[in-house]
């Protein structure tokens, strides 16, 4: 797997976009600390514990890490089912989330329409598994499949928003999330960056695109 270098990334990909991910989500937690407490209490009394869903996710260079959400959905969810997988890797078509999902519980989907339950990935992104922009961290189940291709989107720390994300969100197939995160992967920069942080902010109020 080619994975970009120090001779290969510019000055804000090796040492700005730490500064950016640090300083951001420090601001970010402090910002949203009075709605997080607010959130808690609500989930407590309308679905119960837990409180937070845990998951393991690749991350960079197919290290693995486990990612931080507000669970969603209901206690006894079981899992998504896999795509068939080619020599190829993932098939372009596929699509990974369905409005149809009754695993949702009611606050779970008003949750992810505002992209609420992803907040505590803002700790993941303080540790370092993340970065606030990046491709969307997958389960093992299927970067262990992916195609060389397929497998670049991992050169950098996944992100809390993306490209793709702000391109369709969960309303495009894998093969055009692909295509999103490699052209991301080769150009990043710091007002690429700003730039995606602000459209995910219209993205998410817009609610479109998230189940």
């Amino acid at each position: 797997m080619h994975v970009q270098t120090a001779e290969t990334l510019t000055f804000y990909g090796q040492y700005g976009k730490r500064i950016f991910d640090i300083v951001g989500a420090f601001i970010l937690l402090l910002m949203t600390f009075p709605l997080m407490l607010g959130v808690f209490l609500l989930l407590l009394i309308t679905t119960g514990r837990p409180i937070f869903f845990k998951q393991i996710r690749t991350g960079y260079d197919h290290q693995r890490f486990i990612i931080w959400k507000l669970r969603t959905m209901t206690v006894q969810a079981t899992p998504v089912k896999m795509p068939a997988i080619s020599a190829e890797g993932i098939p372009d078509d596929y699509y990974f989330k369905t409005d149809q999902d009754t695993r949702i519980t009611k606050i779970g989907a008003i949750l992810r329409k505002l992209s609420i339950d992803e907040i505590p990935q803002l700790l993941n992104v303080l540790k370092g598994d993340m970065s606030i922009v990046g491709p969307r961290p997958e389960v093992p189940a299927i970067t262990n499949s992916y195609s060389a291709l397929q497998a670049r989107r991992l050169e950098v720390r996944p992100g809390l928003t993306g490209l793709a994300q702000i391109n369709g969100r969960s309303n495009i197939s894998h093969g055009q999330k692909i295509s999103y995160d490699i052209h991301y992967v080769d150009n990043i920069s710091f007002w690429g960056d700003f730039k995606i942080v602000v459209k995910t902010l219209f993205v998410v109020f817009a609610r479109t695109g998230a189940y």
